[in-house]
């Protein structure tokens, strides 16, 4: 089935309009509402590379993230709960409108226990200096990274500005005030 896309009205899906076809709403997209998928879209993003190492890339048709690269002189050794700011190489100019996160990579964490901190990392649309990643050993071990390894995810995606509207009170809800593990465990 053709990926469907979600229009102003929560209940109107549409498949990708092919030439010819209607754009009316196809039964069996609106029978399974949890079809939110649409094309991917692509923007041009400026970079600079200023280490021996591939630009980030993603690694299959369907990644969401590129991979980010260590560009270090040496490798570097993080003992247990240890953190670095880790070089890329890497300098950016995003569109206006635009965020870049910077992720941990899944198995780098679950083989070696390395992730990111403050995660995602946000790369504003008028940050212009080198992209760092802050690694963390969350390992009991010794851990050793080594230039070129990839060391985590970069996820560019639009914005959402936030023009606020202050009010005297905010609507109830049946989950209210709960957070925090309120529905329990498991």
């Amino acid at each position: 089935m053709r990926p469907c896309c979600w229009s102003a009205s929560p209940n109107e899906f549409r498949f990708p309009k092919r030439v010819g076809e209607s754009s009316r709403p196809k039964a069996d997209c609106r029978a399974n509402q949890m079809i939110y998928i649409c094309a991917m879209s692509r923007i041009t993003v400026k970079i600079i590379n200023q280490s021996p190492h591939p630009l980030p890339a993603y690694a299959t048709e369907g990644s969401a993230g590129m991979d980010l690269r260590a560009n270090l002189p040496a490798p570097l050794e993080l003992i247990p709960f240890e953190r670095q700011l880790v070089p890329t190489g890497i300098f950016i100019e995003l569109p206006q409108g635009y965020e870049a996160q910077v992720r941990p990579r899944s198995g780098l964490a679950a083989k070696h226990g390395i992730t990111c901190l403050n995660s995602p990392g946000t790369v504003d649309s008028d940050y212009r200096g080198e992209l760092k990643v802050i690694l963390i050993n969350l390992s009991s071990e010794p851990q050793v990274l080594h230039p070129g390894d990839r060391i985590a995810q970069l996820v560019v995606a639009p914005v959402t500005r936030v023009e606020w509207a202050e009010v005297e009170a905010i609507g109830a809800t049946a989950r209210n005030t709960g957070g925090f593990g309120h529905t329990g465990k498991g």
